[in-house]
Formats: structure tokens, sequence, C-alpha cells
């Protein structure tokens, strides 16, 4: 039994730690800088520093998180990159949820064997007989 919470156990691999620093406009949104470091929490100067843009898109469900990567090695390109790619996030992301509710308004709901109204029932207006 210990082995199989053993093989559930969320474990972090040493070799793909980032350091991650925040930078914001407090208008637009983020653009987190993921720097690659060593298990001793040393640059990993073999690994390329990632910058990943974060956005929020008002739907009448509320604020949508998204999420995009920067192609950018400084944090100046990835500020300059940021509307672009944030607005083809958004594009990406409103065609997936139009997507979505599509499949739910094409979804066809069948009743259980037991569980529709029967033709008696249903000719004294689904009350059942007394």
């Amino acid at each position: 039994m210990s082995s199989a919470n053993e093989s559930r156990q969320a474990t972090m691999d040493s070799t793909q730690l980032y350091r991650e620093e925040i930078f914001t406009d407090r208008k637009v949104g983020t653009v987190r800088k993921m720097t690659p470091v060593t298990a001793d929490g040393g640059v990993d100067t073999t690994r390329p520093v990632i910058f990943i843009g974060q956005a929020q898109v008002m739907t009448p469900m509320g604020a949508v998180p998204i999420s995009f990567e920067l192609d950018a090695v400084t944090l100046d390109a990835a500020v300059e990159k940021f509307g672009p790619a944030a607005e083809a996030a958004v594009q990406q992301t409103m065609r997936e949820l139009q997507e979505m509710r599509r499949e739910q308004a094409s979804s066809l709901v069948i009743p259980d064997a037991g569980g529709g109204l029967s033709g008696d029932m249903l000719s004294r207006g689904g009350r059942p007989r007394r």
C-alpha cells in the first residue's frame, strides 16, 4: 500500500527548476520571466530564459485568465511582443470557447429507459394514475 502512495506523490524534477520574476504595468497584464536554475539556485546557462505573458478577458461568466509564451530573449523584447501575442491568445481562447458552446448545444440528451414518461402518463398531462 505504501508503494501505491509513493507512486502518486508529486515530486519536482531538480533538473527543470526555474526562478520566476513577475513584471507588470498594473493595467494590461504581466510578464513572467522564468530563469532556469540549477538545484543549488545558480543560473543554468545551458537552458534558455522563458517569458510568459498573462492577461485576463472578461466574459459573461467572469474573468478568464490567459497565458501565452512570448518569443523573446530580453524583457524589453517580451514587453514589445506582449500586445500582439495577447491578441492572438485571446482570439484562440474565444474560438475554443465558441467551439465548446457549439458542442454543448449540439449534444443530445437521451433519457434512461425508465426515466421518461409513459404514453399513459402523457395522455393525462403527466399526472400519475389514481
